[in-house]
């Protein structure tokens, strides 16, 4: 708990991936990605209750062994790739719920897919939103003013012409010149029970923003993979133990 308020981390980790296949179950630093979450999770005393939300049995076991647990099954309709996080943990907070006969206050997603995560930004991610009473609060990192999106072109696919994907990115000559922009890092997502319900989004009307900084890697490729192996290994030897 955190301030009176039941916590319900959630692991979304369907078995169904294009990139990677079966990719929640490929090895960060000779763990499975879906273990490294309850590795994390271990090591947070706030977190009230853990769960996967998956439709894969594989998947679900080797979760429980980690520490989470798997008490239900995402149901087939919740397993494509186009389905969204609001769904996927509307439904995970409601099978919760009923399994355990009370109410969570806060949904904490922690996606297998951020295995460069630590306790501390966890945490400091629940304190952000109980301190801040924000609806969400959300991990970001800078983005790289060479990714910014004044300074991204588009590209006519038949004709090859190129321009610029926004007009004013034709008057940046210097990267002094551009306000800081931030991208999700997949992290951490605590988002109040309301927000979920009744607004129905993961980025409520009040969301805040934990920055993160430094290089956070969310694995979507196996050159993912490798890169953020690489980070873990150059932070020192008992970088992937730390929280």
């Amino acid at each position: 708990m955190i301030g009176n308020k039941r916590i319900l981390a959630v692991c979304p980790a369907r078995g169904g991936s294009k990139g990677i296949p079966r990719k929640n179950l490929k090895p960060f630093r000779g763990v499975p990605l879906v273990a490294t979450v309850g590795r994390i999770v271990a090591k947070i005393p706030e977190i009230d209750r853990a769960v996967v939300s998956t439709d894969d049995d594989e998947i679900a076991r080797v979760a429980e062994g980690s520490g989470l647990a798997a008490p239900f099954r995402r149901p087939e309709t919740l397993s494509g790739d186009r389905i969204g996080d609001l769904e996927v943990l509307t439904n995970a907070l409601e099978e919760m719920e009923a399994i355990d006969g009370f109410r969570y206050d806060i949904v904490l997603m922690l996606q297998p897919t951020s295995p460069l995560r630590r306790v501390e930004h966890v945490r400091d991610t629940l304190a952000m939103l109980e301190r801040g009473d924000f609806d969400a609060v959300w991990t970001v990192t800078e983005t790289d003013s060479k990714e910014h999106p004044l300074k991204q072109l588009r590209v006519d696919r038949d004709s090859g012409r190129m321009d610029y994907y926004d007009a004013e990115g034709g008057r940046i000559i210097a990267r002094q010149q551009l306000t800081p922009v931030y991208h999700r890092n997949g992290v951490a997502y605590a988002i109040s029970r309301s927000c979920l319900l009744d607004q129905k989004n993961i980025k409520g009307a009040n969301t805040g923003a934990l920055v993160i900084p430094g290089h956070m890697v969310s694995i979507d490729t196996l050159w993912d993979l490798e890169l953020a192996e690489y980070i873990a290994e150059r932070e020192g030897p008992g970088a992937s133990k730390r929280g």
